[in-house]
């Protein structure tokens, strides 16, 4: 099936979700220029999600897609972090942080009941999901108001595994992909494929659509995986340096450098892999650690060294993502952007 027909929209152009760097003001401006926007809501607590949505009821009647993870949550496992905390002691000294006031961080939770329970009340006409799929029963409750669903596949035998269970689309996630990788039937970082090798394999494996994602930064790139039998391309990178976007200063400094050529996989930030620019603490603990805990439990250790480097206007410690290709970054407004990608002349 057509996306556009598929999922309501008129350009095959999908905002890739971006926990921490955006709330609904870019999906907003994405879809009444007629892609699809999305909203990250793995890190947002109930209150500041129904504010979101109503956000974004305001401001469009178009559709837009509510994005969740799906991962297992993880039991805390105190000698691990305790032993991650001893790995980041040098810096905790340098900072001047006593370890004993470290709270947790910004929690990520998998989508839930609740989470189901109150984006029923808006029916979102997409709801899309990172590290597979939550239950039956809770998918069967997203579809129950005619939502379609979309998750990302990083191998040919997730995307045959979302097909089976129920997707109407799926996202082929490339190795260039900023970002958190989101495998999940195995860890090993060997399976996974870059964006047209991927792409490619997915389409010839099941029977919906797919869309391409990682590495696409302009209309040349979204060209390019259409003609290889994509039916969309889903983009982030490119809109981190947008208006609408909530990029910070320090990451949109370093997305305009040099260093953005130079990106790597780490799991350092929230103990998940995730494609950043590579920084210090990337540089020095990482790329992966194996002392760094189950993601997302990582997070809090790292976060008041995040905190005190930025206060300085240093991004040692923030988690810089973005994929291999930020040669799209540019400052224009987001409803432009996502013209461009399409093919379509500014207004």
């Amino acid at each position: 099936m057509n996306l556009q027909r598929l999922l309501g929209i008129e350009l095959p152009i999908i905002q890739a979700p971006m926990a921490g760097v955006q709330l609904s003001a870019l999906a907003v401006a994405v879809s009444e220029a007629g892609g699809l926007g999305s909203l990250p809501c793995a890190m947002l607590g109930s209150e500041a999600l129904r504010a979101e949505l109503v956000a974004i009821g305001a401001q469009t009647r178009r559709p837009y897609n509510l994005n969740f993870f799906a991962h297992r949550a993880p039991q805390v496992d105190a000698p691990r972090e305790a032993a991650w905390r001893g790995r980041l002691a040098p810096y905790y000294r340098e900072f001047g942080i006593d370890v004993s006031n470290i709270t947790a961080g910004a929690p990520r939770h998998p989508f839930n009941a609740d989470y189901a329970e109150l984006i029923a009340e808006f029916k979102p006409a997409v709801v899309s999901f990172h590290f597979g799929l939550p239950s039956a029963d809770l998918l069967a409750r997203v579809k129950s108001w005619g939502a379609k669903v979309l998750s990302s596949a990083t191998t040919v035998d997730e995307a045959r595994w979302l097909a089976e269970h129920g997707v109407d689309a799926i996202i082929a996630q490339g190795l260039e992909a900023g970002g958190h990788r989101g495998l999940f039937l195995s860890e090993d970082l060997t399976t996974q494929a870059g964006t047209l090798a991927l792409l490619l394999q997915i389409v010839r494996a099941v029977n919906l659509p797919v869309i391409a994602a990682g590495g696409i930064a302009d209309r040349q790139g979204v060209v390019a995986a259409m003609a290889l039998g994509a039916a969309g391309a889903q983009i982030g990178t490119a809109y981190l340096l947008c208006p609408e976007a909530s990029t910070s200063a320090v990451h949109r400094a370093a997305l305009k450098s040099e260093a953005a050529r130079h990106t790597a996989l780490t799991n350092v930030f929230t103990g998940r892999p995730a494609r950043g620019i590579v920084n210090r603490i990337v540089r020095e603990v990482g790329p992966i650690s194996a002392a760094a805990p189950e993601f997302p439990l990582a997070t809090s250790a790292i976060a008041p060294l995040r905190a005190a480097a930025e206060s300085r206007g240093s991004d040692d410690f923030s988690p810089l993502w973005s994929g291999q290709n930020a040669s799209g970054c540019r400052e224009i407004p987001a409803a432009a952007l996502t013209r461009e990608l399409a093919g379509i002349s500014p207004l």
